[in-house]
């Protein structure tokens, strides 16, 4: 692989391991519906965007200003004690996070919009949307919502944005939950040879080809918005109607910016990284998905002695969002963990 080869495959494992979505598909208008109380007359309940799957209300939370006086939304959604979350993408609204899988049942779900992304606004200096400033929105939640520490759940793209709040405000952390992360920020990702490995298990997919085809133009630096949409069912355990919907979920053309500002400039100091996150003591749950093509359970186990604290889940028969293939057994696993 020559040098310009082997650049684009690393810029593509970059986002790729954050799982970016380049789809035009327009986000829906969401209805906002307050719990206590509606400060926004006018507006009606859409149930179909504010229920969890044990069929209670949720809402929309107010809009805070952060650090820059950019507005940042955020949704609340079940009972329980709050576990902030973080979406991937990146750039992808955290409404595809849904539920997780039923997690609400026993914990409360505060769900961030990165600034720029659904409910939040586009900032004013387009800098900003880098992923390590993003960690100033982040803290910026916590004292919005007036706590010391955080239980924080990230997904994908949005554990690298985890990572770095990690490493930035260690005593801030009650718990870390990375699910099928992106683990750029301290310089573990998966080799082009784990990649084809992962793959090719889906081989007697009738997808499998398409698919390959499109992972194939991937992995030579093609990041077009056709050759993710191709890729979509290595992500998942089944591509069914079911699956095929939920990877629309979240996306909008308007989120371009943020998609590529997430990364744009960065240039990662792993080593700083994982020295400043020796200074965490909260317990990590690194949680891997075993048909997972990106985050491959290799990979998790990789970064696992990077934490002080950090126990390893690997859910069979699924792949990039294990609470779309299996919300039961996710469900489960999440809601065990003391709080």
């Amino acid at each position: 692989m020559g040098e310009g080869q082997e650049n684009a495959h690393r810029a593509a494992l970059m986002y790729w391991s954050g799982v970016m979505y380049w789809s035009g598909v327009p986000q829906s208008d969401h209805m906002i519906f307050w719990r206590s109380g509606n400060p926004f007359p006018g507006r009606a309940l859409g149930s179909a965007d504010v229920t969890d799957s044990a069929g209670r209300l949720g809402w929309f939370m107010p809009i805070f200003a952060s650090y820059d006086g950019t507005e940042i939304g955020y949704r609340v959604l079940g009972d329980g004690p709050p576990l902030v979350c973080l979406p991937g993408g990146p750039g992808r609204a955290a409404e595809y996070l849904g539920d997780l899988g039923g997690v609400s049942v026993s914990r409360q779900l505060v769900l961030l919009d990165p600034r720029g992304v659904g409910l939040s606004a586009d900032p004013a200096d387009p800098a900003t949307l880098r992923v390590d400033l993003l960690v100033r929105d982040v803290d910026a939640l916590r004292g919005h919502l007036g706590l010391e520490r955080i239980d924080l759940l990230a997904h994908s793209a949005g554990a690298v944005l985890a990572t770095l709040y990690a490493a930035a405000y260690p005593e801030r952390l009650s718990r870390l939950i990375l699910v099928t992360p992106g683990l750029a920020a301290v310089g573990v990702g998966a080799t082009e040879e784990q990649v084809r490995a992962a793959i090719g298990r889906r081989a007697a997919e009738p997808w499998y080809p398409v698919a390959l085809a499109a992972m194939e133009k991937f992995i030579a630096g093609d990041l077009s918005t056709e050759t993710f949409r191709a890729s979509r069912p290595f992500f998942y355990a089944r591509w069914d109607n079911a699956s095929q919907a939920h990877a629309t979920v979240g996306v909008a053309q308007r989120h371009a910016a943020a998609r590529k500002g997430f990364f744009a400039g960065t240039r990662f100091d792993a080593l700083s990284t994982r020295a400043a996150l020796k200074e965490l003591t909260a317990p990590v749950l690194l949680y891997a998905g075993d048909l997972d093509p990106i985050a491959t359970p290799a990979v998790i186990r990789e970064a696992a002695p990077l934490f002080n604290d950090a126990t390893v889940v690997v859910q069979p028969h699924v792949a990039h969002f294990p609470w779309v293939d299996d919300p039961a057994a996710f469900a489960a696993a999440i809601g065990s963990l003391p709080s």
